[in-house]
């Protein structure tokens, strides 16, 4: 394990009897990147990291983590990989502290991040020396990044890490993706959450029905869709037809309109819809989650975004 790309993925396909979780998936995530992996439910992303991780043998194409195949060089693997599943399932008459331990031994790994990443997400002794089963969801997906990061690995992947979170612990999280970034840690996130992703992620893969749709830079894939323009018309004079406009879907909510605008189309747009009725106009870039949208109504990757 040297200077290889941290995830590579060429040709990943997984079938299940006849249904396809993952279709021909090829992508590469460089070391030390924060990578966001989205997509809708059934898209294939579990499948995707399951095998990532060896959970799950794929059907065809090649999957390396860290230079190394994770099902048969697993051994050589797992102390350098961490992993939160998107479901956690813990023995319930065990301790936090018993789970860790045993979930240290299994990754082959110490643990010596442990005690500051219990102490920074709040799991004291007292709650430690508790049976998980008697945990809250929070609680159980604190413990679930601390099982997932406890042994100071080179490549985590988390699937929905911040669900059960309250706000200031979610903000611990991101401060911890930033640290690790830093010191040159690979993640992928993958995460139903897109403001969580703008925030955290510098690029995105994004799939659908198990192939993928596009990679792209977050700042990229913002820049180059639509602009939202909202207009505030005065009382009683919210035109009932914006001409060519209306192409664009405007959704209007008393005297205010908003309309989503590819950005080449922008200043056309405003041109056309300035008039002596129009009080006030914004312009801003649309959010990961309106390219994200834009995407998806646009097709898959056969199309193109």
């Amino acid at each position: 394990m040297g200077d290889e790309p941290a995830i590579e993925l060429t040709g990943l396909t997984k079938r299940y009897g006849a249904v396809v979780g993952v279709d021909t998936l090829t992508l590469t995530v460089r070391p030390g990147e924060v990578f966001g992996f989205l997509g809708p439910n059934g898209a294939g992303k579990t499948t995707t990291l399951r095998c990532l991780v060896g959970l799950l043998r794929p059907t065809g194409g090649t999957v390396r983590v860290l230079g190394l195949d994770p099902i048969t060089d697993h051994g050589r693997v797992a102390p350098h990989l961490g992993y939160l599943p998107g479901e956690l399932r813990f023995y319930p008459e065990l301790s936090g502290a018993q789970t860790l331990d045993l979930l240290s031994d299994l990754q082959g790994a110490p643990s010596p991040r442990r005690g500051k990443l219990c102490d920074r997400l709040g799991l004291t002794r007292s709650v430690l020396d508790r049976p998980v089963g008697g945990y809250s969801r929070g609680m159980k997906q604190k413990l679930g990044l601390v099982q997932a990061l406890q042994h100071d690995p080179r490549l985590v992947v988390l699937d929905e890490p911040t669900e059960g979170l309250d706000p200031l612990v979610q903000e611990t999280f991101y401060a911890l993706l930033q640290e690790m970034a830093s010191a040159g840690r690979t993640v992928l996130l993958s995460s139903h959450v897109l403001p969580e992703v703008q925030r955290t992620c510098g690029r995105v893969a994004i799939v659908r029905d198990g192939r993928l749709v596009t990679v792209e830079s977050v700042a990229g894939l913002r820049e180059a869709r639509a602009r939202r323009i909202r207009l505030t018309f005065a009382d009683g004079q919210v035109p009932r037809t914006l001409g060519g406009a209306e192409r664009w879907g405007p959704r209007r909510q008393g005297n205010r309109v908003e309309l989503l605008v590819p950005p080449s189309e922008a200043v056309s747009a405003l041109r056309g819809l300035l008039g002596p009725a129009v009080l006030d106009v914004t312009v801003e870039e649309a959010g990961l989650d309106e390219a994200f949208l834009d995407l998806y109504r646009r097709g898959g990757p056969e199309e193109g975004p």
